[in-house]
């Protein structure tokens, strides 16, 4: 009698997974789950950029591989207009009027309806308070390394 194994489960649009991964660029790491927790996300929902999600289609579980995006790929060229001028005033509205800002701090904002949020890495902070913001990401307009374990597919 011979039995064969069931097909491993492969990821699918709207999958559900728990995974494993890195995102590198030329400096370095910018996440890496892979000496923490790992993280659980669904396809689809703009956790992970289109390009990324389109790498992992196909995968069968327990799959650890390594994907190389070209500049601008995985998280578009970056774009002059996401850099922006943010008032003191407004900055207290909505967050700590008491809050220091420098360069480098990435400080995370309501998206209008409240339900997100975004982040911003302050790029410069002019006397009068008022702080230059970088909204892209910071991957953007940059090669990246994907790295992923899918450790589990529902």
């Amino acid at each position: 009698m011979t039995t064969t194994a069931a097909p491993l489960p492969t990821v699918q649009p709207g999958s559900f997974l728990t995974l494993h991964y890195r995102l590198a660029g030329p400096a370095g790491d910018v996440i890496n789950t892979f000496n923490d927790k790992p993280a659980t996300l669904s396809l689809g929902t703009g956790e992970l950029s289109p390009a990324m999600e389109q790498r992992l289609l196909g995968l069968p579980e327990g799959t650890r591989t390594s994907f190389e995006l070209a500049a601008g790929e995985a998280f578009g060229e970056r774009n002059a207009d996401m850099q922006q001028w943010v008032a003191r005033k407004l900055l207290n509205e909505l967050g700590d009027p008491d809050e220091k800002y420098n360069v480098g701090d990435v400080v995370q904002f309501p998206t209008p309806d409240g339900l997100g949020s975004y982040a911003g890495a302050v790029q410069q902070v002019r006397e009068d308070g008022a702080v230059l913001f970088d909204f892209n990401h910071p991957l953007a307009g940059q090669p990246v390394t994907f790295e992923v374990h899918v450790i589990g597919i529902l």
